[in-house]
C-alpha cells in the first residue's frame, strides 16, 4: 500500500493554499457577490453590499509578548480588520473577537488586551458583537472577525485597475518594519543584561508604527468626499511589491514604481542607517505598514496632488512591460516580492 503524499503548506505559501481551496468552492448564491481572494468577502444583503474578512494572530509568530502591551495588541488585532475593509472602501461596524489562552493569562491581562480592542471600536465607530474564548495548549491566539459595508456602485476591488492609472499609496513605508527591529535589538539587550533600560526615544515613532498600527479610514473618508472611487485598492500587510504584484496578477497588468516617488520618514532613513540596511528596501517589502495601496484614473490626479497623505509612486502598465522599480539614477530595476511568507 503506497504512502499518500505529503505537501508542506511551506511548499505552496500562503496564495498557493488559498489558490488550490478557492479552486474548490464554487458560488452557487446569487447574493455572493465576491468570495475567496480579495481583502473581504462582498455579499449582497441589503440596498448596500456586506463585507466580511477575518485576521489571526498567534503568538511567537505575529508578536512577542515580551515587547507588545496587550492594550497595543487588542488595538491592532482590531485596526488589521478594519484595514481589510477599508480596502475594499467600506465602513467598519461590527467585530466578533475568538481567543485561545494559556493557563499563564490571568483575568488582569484578559481585561488589558480588551481595554485595546475597546479603544480601537471607539476610534472606529464599530461594535463588538460576539465571539468565543477557549484553552490554548501554547500562548495567546486572538482572531477577530469584522463585518462592514459599502455603497454597490463603490466598492473596490483588486483586479479592476487599468493601464496608465497612478498609482498611489497613504501615509510612510518602512516604519513598521524598522520598529520591529528595534523591538528586537532592545530585547537581546534585556536578555544580556536586565538592568539596562529600553531606548526606544530615537525611534518612538518607529515602534508606535509596529505596536499600534492605524487603519486609513480617514483616507477612505476623504476619497469620499473628493468624489473619488480607485480603480483597484488593497492594504499593506505583507509589503508594497506583494500587494502591488496582487493588483497586477488580478488586473492582468504590469507596473512602474519610482524609487526617488517613495514616501520614507526621515526616522526611518535614520534607522536604516543605524541598521545598516537601505530604505528603499525597508519601505518596498518591509510589511505591517497597513497604509492604502490604490489606483486612481489620470483624470482624477487634480484632486490628489496636493494631498498631504497621498503619495503618488508610479503607473500601471502593459502587462508585457513587467513589473519595474525605476531608480532614483533611471535604472529600471524587475520588482521582486521578498514580504512577510505566511508559511
Amino acid at each position: 500500500m503506497s504512502e499518500e503524499k505529503r505537501t508542506e503548506i511551506g511548499e505552496l505559501g500562503e496564495f498557493g493554499l488559498i489558490d488550490r481551496i478557492k479552486e474548490k468552492f464554487k458560488v452557487s448564491n446569487e447574493s455572493t457577490i465576491m468570495g475567496i481572494g480579495d481583502d473581504a468577502a462582498v455579499l449582497e444583503v441589503t440596498d448596500k453590499l456586506t463585507l466580511l474578512s477575518t485576521d489571526m494572530l498567534v503568538e511567537g509568530v505575529h508578536f512577542d509578548l515580551s515587547y507588545m502591551p496587550l492594550q497595543h495588541l487588542g488595538y491592532k488585532a482590531v485596526s488589521v480588520n478594519v484595514s481589510d475593509i477599508a480596502a475594499m472602501n467600506g465602513v467598519p461596524k461590527q467585530i466578533t473577537v475568538n481567543l485561545g489562552l494559556s493557563n499563564r493569562f490571568s483575568v488582569e491581562a484578559v481585561e488589558a488586551l480588551y481595554e485595546g480592542i475597546q479603544f480601537a471600536c471607539q476610534d472606529y465607530k464599530i461594535d463588538l458583537v460576539g465571539g468565543d474564548t477557549t484553552a490554548s495548549s501554547s500562548g495567546l491566539i486572538i482572531s477577530v472577525s469584522i463585518v462592514g459595508e459599502v455603497t454597490k456602485n463603490k466598492v473596490v476591488y483588486r483586479n479592476s485597475a487599468e493601464e496608465n492609472d497612478i498609482l498611489c499609496v497613504t501615509g510612510d513605508l518602512g516604519a513598521a518594519y524598522l520598529g520591529l527591529q528595534v523591538l528586537e535589538r532592545e530585547k537581546e539587550v534585556f536578555k544580556a543584561n536586565p538592568e539596562m533600560q529600553p531606548e526606544l526615544g530615537l525611534y518612538e515613532y518607529l515602534v508606535k508604527r509596529q505596536l499600534k498600527p492605524k487603519a486609513r479610514m480617514d483616507i477612505i473618508h476623504e476619497l469620499a468626499e473628493l468624489e473619488i472611487i480607485p480603480t483597484s485598492m488593497i492594504d499593506i500587510s505583507d509589503g508594497l511589491v506583494s500587494e502591488v504584484f496582487h493588483i497586477c496578477k488580478q488586473s492582468d497588468l504590469g507596473v512602474a514604481i519610482f524609487e526617488e516617488k517613495l514616501p520614507i520618514d526621515q526616522e526611518t532613513y535614520n534607522a536604516a542607517a543605524d541598521f545598516k540596511v537601505d530604505p528603499t528596501t525597508c519601505a518596498l517589502n518591509g510589511g505591517e505598514d497597513y497604509e492604502l495601496l490604490f489606483t486612481i484614473s489620470q483624470s482624477d490626479f487634480e484632486k490628489v496632488k496636493n494631498h498631504a497623505e497621498i503619495s503618488m509612486i508610479g503607473y500601471m502598465d502593459k502587462k508585457e512591460k513587467g513589473r519595474n522599480l525605476v531608480s532614483k539614477n533611471q535604472n529600471v530595476i524587475a520588482l521582486q516580492a521578498q514580504g512577510w511568507k505566511h508559511f
